[in-house]
């Protein structure tokens, strides 16, 4: 299993940290602010590759709307396998959803090499 670590404070030259973030690129919580601080997220920046992070928008709805940032990052991801993405538990703190809800979204990236989850959604998503 590719697992992400719990906590990540430096990063490697081709790793990329992704997180959970909102449309506007109000990076100001939780991993967002983490990614703002230390990885190079760009504030108004929503989503995508910015510095050393990636930003997956959580904050604008439900999962359904969710979904399609999860396949753009995706997508990406397969498109760069020289670099390896750490993704965080987007969307499951200040968003407030589920490991569950959320974990089902990344089931398309659990056979591609350089995208790591955390330790929570490969448990869902090995059910």
């Amino acid at each position: 299993m590719r697992t992400t670590p719990s906590y990540i404070t430096t990063l490697k030259p081709d790793d990329i940290f992704v997180f959970g973030s909102n449309l506007s690129g109000n990076h100001g919580g939780g991993a967002a602010l983490l990614a703002y601080k230390q990885f190079g997220a760009i504030w108004g920046q929503g989503v995508g590759l910015q510095g050393q992070s990636y930003g997956i928008p959580t904050m604008h709805g439900g999962v359904k709307d969710i979904a399609p940032y999860v396949d753009d990052f995706i997508v990406f991801a397969k498109q760069h396998p020289e670099m390896t993405f750490y993704v965080t538990r987007i969307g499951c703190g200040i968003a407030g959803f589920t490991d569950k809800e959320i974990a089902p979204l990344f089931k398309d990236a659990v056979d591609i090499d350089n995208i790591y989850l955390p330790k929570t959604f490969w448990a869902i998503l090995q059910k």
